[in-house]
């Protein structure tokens, strides 16, 4: 809109390039769109006006062309019982039912009050009866329900003619879409989601029938059953009253709703049990898992092939290199039991070429006696010199006089007996020294530096056995119990005990041997050899057993006795008879005695063990 300039204004043009045209889509959206397929469909030019038209128009001839089928027992209705009436039948729809359009209804609606109304009957001559008890009344009601949609929806979720049946797990087996089709595309109008997938056929793809049950797994439905209600809370008198109603319907409700989805959910179980597309889908899965299966247990067996022929073509190497090795060191070995052969053999020469120039000389001397000394010194000279020394003595042996030679065969003897007078020596002094520090750790600090007498000793070696290694506190324990039965009053300490038996593993082996045999012989003949395994109760009889029999005890005779004293406790009566009876070749006496024996002996090892661990707590 332009302004109009005024006098005095300075009228100024602006020159400004304008800028290309831009080329903007535009799509139609919403009822437009629709609109716009429709031409497009048509191929044709129309307006959005003109296609509404043209809808009406088209929805006005349907009207025109819908047959009406009139319920023959519209006459016998009662209105009071208009709610379990059908209302389709009622104005002539039952046959289109659901499907029916508002404008059909009340088309229908129209066309019913026109021959049924009382004033067009009453007009016809016909009798009426005054008031509500009228058959028009449900004609009314039912004008009334199909035009509200909310109404509509309730009575159409109970529609009379729906059948509600699902087939069984033995149905449709052998004609699975026969059976199955036509009960999906029923239960379809409840959804509240259009475009309903179909159950489609045997050459249906996976996604199609995916999308099929995933669809109806999570079917929503807009079925309500509130036109079924018993009560209708407007008729109540208070408002608790209508509460109370409004409580009881949505109870009713919930119940009938719950069934009915547990009923699509039994459809859709049963129908999903029973496709064979599901059978297949699944067979062909197991292959394909098998397949991937065998194909990677292929591949891992060719890579342990592989490994494998890596690996015995590593140990294939490795025992050639070995081979060459051992070919090598047994060159080598061969090579020098050759040399070392070589060698013995020339001292073997030069020995006897020593022993053949001595014997010619009469070994130097003028007697028998000084001739065989002089021979046990050559002897000497062949075990100790070296192939060296040898040659050089058979050498001035062969240049030199008789004379020679016996001071060269002396000298070399000097030589040779000062070195094993002198290893003589070394040997002495060391075992001094070794008998000199036993000595000094045998006699070590307090009641340990006194000596050990043989009944000491043979009394830490049975001590030793008595408590093997693995006995808690055990250098402890032997300590105590040599303590309680040693008689030379000497106190022992775990370190005393501990270099004792040190020093005895040092001794010579045949003093050991000396010592070890002596206590096993006293150990022998105060206990028998089978291990005290007995259990450590107290017997109850007192006996004496000077009178027994002194026989040693066998490993068969001890586990006989031991079995017979479990067997026989101490409440049996003649129990000792008994157990005297179990174990053959054994007396009353004998058993009573070698049963006080495994106790006196169990009771010495826990007192050893109980003192070292007071002293422990302590």
């Amino acid at each position: 809109m332009l302004i109009e300039a005024l006098e005095g204004d300075v009228t100024v043009v602006y020159c400004n390039t304008i800028p290309a045209s831009v080329q903007i889509e535009v799509e139609p959206v919403g009822r437009w769109f629709e609109a716009f397929l429709k031409r497009r469909n048509r191929n044709i030019s129309a307006s959005f006006q003109e296609l509404e038209e043209e809808e009406e128009l088209s929805e006005e001839s349907e009207d025109e062309e819908l047959q009406l089928e009139e319920f023959p027992l519209l006459r016998t209705l009662d209105p009071k019982d208009w709610k379990n009436q059908d209302h389709y039948a009622v104005l002539a729809l039952a046959h289109v039912r659901y499907k029916a359009t508002q404008k059909q209804i009340k088309a229908a609606h129209k066309a019913m009050v026109l021959k049924h109304h009382p004033d067009k009957r009453k007009a016809a001559g016909e009798k009426i009866v005054e008031g509500d008890n009228d058959y028009f009344t449900c004609i009314t009601k039912a004008i009334e329900i199909l035009s509200d949609p909310v109404k509509r929806r309730a009575f159409d979720s109970v529609d009379p003619t729906f059948n509600n049946s699902v087939p069984s797990k033995g149905e449709g087996k052998e004609n699975f879409f026969e059976a199955y089709s036509p009960v999906f595309e029923r239960n379809a109008r409840w959804s509240t989601k259009k475009h309903v997938p179909k159950l489609g056929s045997t050459d249906s793809t996976f996604e199609e029938v995916d999308n099929f049950y995933s669809f109806w797994y999570n079917f929503d439905s807009w079925r309500e059953f509130s036109y079924l209600d018993e009560e209708e809370k407007e008729k109540a008198e208070c408002r608790d009253e209508r509460r109370w109603i409004e409580k009881q319907n949505r109870a009713a409700r919930a119940t009938r709703k719950k069934e009915e989805m547990n009923r699509l959910r039994t459809l859709v179980d049963t129908a999903y049990s029973l496709d064979p597309r599901i059978k297949k889908f699944k067979d062909d899965e197991k292959a394909r898992k098998e397949s991937e299966k065998k194909a990677k247990a292929d591949a891992k067996r060719k890579e342990l092939e592989e490994k494998e022929r890596a690996r015995q073509a590593e140990v294939e190497a490795a025992r050639l290199a070995k081979e060459k090795e051992e070919e090598k060191a047994k060159q080598v070995a061969q090579l020098a039991k050759k040399e070392k052969d070589i060698q013995k053999k020339a001292i073997k020469k030069e020995r006897q070429k020593l022993r053949t120039t001595c014997k010619n000389w009469n070994y130097f001397g003028d007697n028998e006696t000084d001739s065989v000394k002089m021979m046990e010194e050559v002897e000497k000279l062949c075990d100790r010199l070296e192939l060296v020394s040898l040659q050089a003595l058979n050498e001035a042996l062969v240049s030199g006089t008789k004379e020679d030679a016996k001071v060269a065969v002396e000298n070399q003897v000097h030589e040779v007996n000062a070195l094993l007078q002198k290893e003589k020596d070394a040997e002495v002094q060391a075992r001094q020294t070794a008998r000199t520090a036993e000595q000094a750790s045998g006699g070590g600090g307090g009641a340990g530096g006194k000596g050990w007498n043989e009944e000491d000793l043979q009394l830490l070696i049975k001590a030793v056995n008595l408590f093997p290694a693995g006995t808690n506190a055990r250098w402890e324990v032997i300590a105590n119990y040599m303590n309680l039965h040693s008689t030379s009053g000497t106190k022992r300490t775990a370190k005393d005990v501990i270099n004792k038996a040190k020093n005895l593993q040092k001794l010579d082996p045949h003093q050991k041997d000396e010592i070890n045999k002596k206590a096993f012989e006293k150990f022998k003949k105060e206990h028998s050899a089978v291990p005290p395994t007995v259990d450590n109760a107290v017997p109850s009889e007192r006996f004496d057993g000077a009178e027994a029999n002194a026989a040693s005890w066998t490993t068969e005779e001890q586990k006989l006795l031991e079995q017979a004293l479990k067997t026989y406790p101490v409440s049996t009566t003649e129990r000792w008879e008994k157990i005297a009876a179990a174990v053959p070749g054994r007396t009353k006496k004998d058993c009573m005695k070698r049963y006080k024996e495994l106790v006196e002996m169990v009771k010495a090892k826990k007192a050893a063990q109980e003192q070292v661990g007071g002293k422990s707590k302590k």
